[in-house]
């Protein structure tokens, strides 16, 4: 006859095959682990994925993207990444490809991809703008690209987990959703400031310029701080265009932007391209703008 201890251990032990079996089926359940180049990447991927993805930054909070050198603890963790989002910024030009050859499993999505490239505009204090050679990598500070990019992540997502696939779809849903009313809001907000101008130090809001109807006057020349004599020229232009503020980035120098704003009695505000809560952000600048540039329809 069979024991009663017996028959507590069958059941027992089931259950732990059971566990087992799950753990060994179940690495699925784990996030994707993924890297974005910048933090604004990092809202997006994250609203998409939610708790299926584990997101990493490469450049971090301050760093400057165009020369940023990534850390010996980043390059281990990124070997044992399944996705990579690039986004067209210069230090991918160098790094991708030691990224694909350190880990040959990583899968590199462009979600710059489908999206039509503009110079970067550079001021020309002898008398107009002009563009640099290179094209801007700044798409993700218009609502309407940010909309193309996240089209890409979750068709990137799909892929590399296709049992979530309908949980990508619907918060990517949302997402598009919440951005059409983002770009709503800043059309209104800017409605009767098309064709006013904005300064800047560094080009990075072409692409928010372009989809609002405005102009971005950058401070820097080539990618350097303005000798006098084009400080002067800059002054006086600000005094004729009625600007009242300068916005800065905490990448760069903001010594240029005060002087300036001493001379004409404006201010200094600052506007992060790289900041991580990237749709207030882009809510906020409308907002400063609005408040600081006359309109320019009755």
């Amino acid at each position: 006859m069979m024991s009663k201890h017996k028959c507590l251990i069958i059941p027992y032990s089931i259950l732990m095959l059971a566990l087992a079996l799950q753990g060994a089926w179940g690495s699925s359940a784990a996030p994707l682990p993924v890297f974005v180049s910048i933090l604004p990447q990092k809202q997006i991927v994250q609203q998409i994925g939610k708790d299926r993805v584990d997101v990493q930054v490469m450049v971090p909070p301050g760093a400057n993207p165009h020369v940023y050198e990534p850390r010996p603890a980043q390059m281990a963790a990124l070997s044992k990444a399944s996705l990579y989002f690039s986004i067209g910024i210069e230090f991918e030009n160098v790094w991708l490809p030691k990224f694909s050859a350190l880990n040959r499993q990583l899968h590199v999505v462009a979600t710059d991809r489908g999206i039509e490239k503009q110079p970067l505009q550079n001021h020309d204090h002898a008398g107009g703008d002009h563009a640099q050679s290179h094209s801007d990598p700044h798409i993700w500070l218009s609502p309407p690209l940010i909309k193309i990019m996240a089209a890409t992540i979750r068709d990137a997502l799909v892929r590399a987990d296709p049992a979530h696939a309908a949980q990508f779809d619907r918060h990517c849903a949302t997402l598009l959703q919440e951005l059409d009313d983002l770009d709503q809001r800043i059309r209104r907000l800017l409605a009767n400031h098309r064709g006013g101008r904005f300064m800047v130090f560094h080009p990075s809001w072409g692409y928010f310029a372009n989809t609002y109807g405005l102009i971005q006057v950058p401070v820097e020349i080539a990618g350097k701080e303005p000798k006098p004599a084009q400080l002067q020229k800059l002054i006086r232009q600000a005094k004729e265009w009625d600007i009242r503020v300068i916005f800065v980035q905490p990448q760069f120098s903001s010594r240029s932007a005060q002087t300036i704003t001493g001379a004409i009695g404006g201010k200094v505000v600052s506007a992060d391209p790289y900041a991580p809560d990237l749709m207030d952000h882009l809510l906020r600048l409308a907002e400063e703008i609005k408040t600081n540039m006359p309109g320019k329809n009755p």
